[in-house]
This record gives structure tokens, C-alpha cells and sequence, in this order.
């Protein structure tokens, strides 16, 4: 090879093959961040409708634990009432 030949030769490297490689390189990872940007929202949506519907189980089990630490803790007077107004309410819509 001459050196007129090495020189067109490393142009060519240089001037085209690196800018196409990098070009195209590029474009690819800029690709590749995209979907794991897409990847990383879904997944966050996905986790806040998970806690979301984790948050309104617990305020649900925390709501029925009121209701039972109210009950054991409730004078057995009133209690009894209660369960009485809860049988009449019940043995009338059975009734209907």
C-alpha cells in the first residue's frame, strides 16, 4: 500500500465509518432509554394503584378493628342493646 493509499484509507475510517458507527450507535441507546423510561413508569403506575388499593384494605381492616375494640370494650348494657337492634334488623329484612 502507498501512502496516498493509508491516507484515503484512514479519510474514509475517519471521516464516514466512525460519524455512521457513532450515529447509529447512538440512536440505538437513545432507543434503549426510551423503553426503560416506559418501563420504569409502568412499573410506577402499577405500584401506586398497588398501594392504593393496599391503602383502602387497611383503612377497611382498621375500620372493622374500631368496631370490634368498641364492642369489647363497650358496657354490656348498651352492648346487649345493640344486639338486639341487630337481631330486629335482621329478622325484619328476612321477613320482606
Amino acid at each position: 500500500m502507498t501512502n496516498g493509499q493509508i491516507f484515503a484509507l484512514l479519510f474514509f475510517v475517519i471521516v464516514v465509518a466512525v460519524p455512521t458507527i457513532v450515529g447509529v450507535g447512538g440512536n440505538l441507546i437513545e432507543r434503549w432509554i426510551k423503553m426503560k423510561e416506559k418501563q420504569l413508569d409502568l412499573a410506577a403506575s402499577e405500584a401506586a394503584d398497588k398501594a392504593a388499593t393496599q391503602a383502602a384494605h387497611i383503612e377497611r381492616l382498621e375500620q372493622r378493628m374500631r368496631v370490634m375494640e368498641r364492642i369489647a370494650t363497650d358496657k354490656g348494657a348498651s352492648l346487649s342493646a345493640e344486639i338486639e337492634d341487630l337481631r330486629d334488623g335482621s329478622s325484619r329484612s328476612s321477613t320482606n
